[in-house]
């Protein structure tokens, strides 16, 4: 009678352990979700903005605090990350990047650089001479004639005329990186792309390409966004065909790092 009744109490402390490990639905999620960049402008051109910033594991863009806790169901939710604005072959203002989206949080894409003829885009980041930012994704793009991309960390030619803007460090991987710079003369720390010439910005960095001031050529492309999420480690996560992606453990959660996926793609969250 002994032996069975501690057979008993050692399967029941068992399961009771088991399901106190076991995490379910709601899940805490952080995120880092950047826009594509814009790209430069041509003739007489001014660079490109970088992307949307947005996180709540540290500082946003546009000198924003940390965005508020994120709570997320079972169920499926949207995945996008935003392409870089195309180059400028012909004179004229730069192409504005692409958002990027996971969940309900949504970036703007970098704005286009300016050019002789008219001012930068506004955009997640400000195209470069005069384009404005987005409030709580980016700053706006320098004044000057070719004015630096404003970067998510601080507007165009602040460190001096051209330069772009810088972006920000985020250690949601677990390394310290910085994203979200401003194309320029030179480009900003982050991924912007450098002018003049056909300087792009990094690919999955959100950087705003650099200016193009001549003929037969053309301006820096913006760089891709991503999406980078973390999730505890006992969350079921699957990605529709179209997303390309990358995890990784860090501490007790996992990180998973999109580089790229369409308007259509999604994740499932169980």
């Amino acid at each position: 009678m002994a032996v069975t009744s501690m057979r008993n109490s050692s399967i029941g402390d068992f399961k009771k352990s088991n399901q106190m490990s076991n995490v379910s639905s709601p899940y805490a999620c952080t995120y880092l979700v950047i826009a594509g960049g814009g790209s430069g402008g041509n003739s007489t051109g001014a660079s490109g903005g970088a992307g949307g910033y947005r996180t709540n594991a540290g500082t946003s863009g546009g000198g924003a605090a940390s965005e508020a806790d994120l709570i997320l169901l079972a169920g499926v939710y949207t995945v996008t990350v935003g392409a870089g604005g195309a180059s400028k072959t012909t004179a004229g203002t730069g192409n504005d990047g692409f958002s990027s989206v996971f969940s309900s949080i949504s970036t703007v894409g970098g704005g286009g650089g300016g050019f002789a003829g008219a001012n930068g885009r506004v955009g997640g980041s400000g195209g470069g001479k005069s384009g404005a930012g987005t409030t709580g994704q980016g700053f706006a793009g320098g004044g000057n004639f070719s004015g630096g991309g404003g970067g998510a960390g601080e507007a165009g030619d602040t460190d001096g005329s051209q330069f772009g803007g810088d972006g920000v460090s985020s250690s949601i991987t677990g390394s310290a990186v910085t994203r979200g710079g401003g194309g320029g003369n030179p480009a900003g720390d982050g991924g912007g792309g450098s002018g003049p010439g056909s300087g792009a910005g990094s690919v999955n960095t959100g950087g705003g390409g650099g200016y193009w001031d001549g003929t037969g050529g053309g301006s820096g492309a913006g760089g891709s966004g991503v999406v980078i999420f973390s999730l505890s480690t006992q969350a079921f996560v699957t990605f529709s065909g179209g997303v390309t992606q990358t995890s990784a453990i860090v501490g007790v959660n996992k990180v998973y790092t999109v580089t790229a996926a369409g308007p259509s793609d999604t994740v499932t969250i169980g």
